[in-house]
């Protein structure tokens, strides 16, 4: 499956935002102080980003070249064979 960057980059900068979110409402609730909680929050969002990145990396990596040949030799040509009357299995 292809991704773009910018698809890879928004999915990223959500689920980083959605874990910062849930620490800080985890962390507004704990005695700390103000600057404390949000100096936390960024710091576990941008662990979370750092986080996903590296796991795109890595899923990169493993699954080699495979894709990418794949959409370098055949660029704008479907893969889509059209189906005629003779083709169809009518049982």
């Amino acid at each position: 499956m292809y991704f773009s960057n910018r698809s890879i980059r928004v999915r990223n900068i959500s689920v980083a935002a959605v874990n910062g979110s849930i620490t800080l409402i985890i962390l507004l609730i704990a005695p700390l102080g103000l600057v404390a909680v949000i100096i936390n929050t960024a710091l576990v969002a941008v662990a979370t980003y750092a986080t996903a990145i590296v796991g795109d990396r890595v899923m990169l990596y493993l699954q080699g070249d495979t894709q990418r040949a794949g959409l370098r030799d055949r660029p704008g040509r479907s893969t889509i064979q059209q189906v005629g009357d003779d083709d169809l299995d009518r049982r």
